[in-house]
């Protein structure tokens, strides 16, 4: 299992990860840098652990919200298909 080094908010962090994945994970940790990052600066010194929380709610919270457009995306396009399969 290939491992890499990655830096979040000045932290190296020794990460393994699947086999051709490297580039996705480190992908990964900057994204999530640049988050702590941004916060920084709108927050200020709050301390840390508190900003790598506020992050990582943050990012649930867009992944949540993607989750159900998704599926209202998702339903939308199988109400869709079955109108077009009862005209057809």
């Amino acid at each position: 299992m290939p491992q890499i080094q990655v830096t979040i908010d000045g932290k190296s962090y020794r990460m393994a990860c699947g086999e051709g994945e490297e580039g996705h994970l480190a992908a990964l940790a900057e994204g999530l840098g640049t988050r702590i990052g941004e916060m920084r600066q709108a927050f200020g010194e709050i301390g840390d652990m508190r900003l790598q929380v506020m992050a990582a709610l943050t990012l649930a919270d867009e992944l949540g919200e993607a989750r159900r457009r998704l599926a209202a995306a998702e339903s939308e396009a199988g109400q869709l298909r079955a109108e077009a399969a009862q005209r057809a």
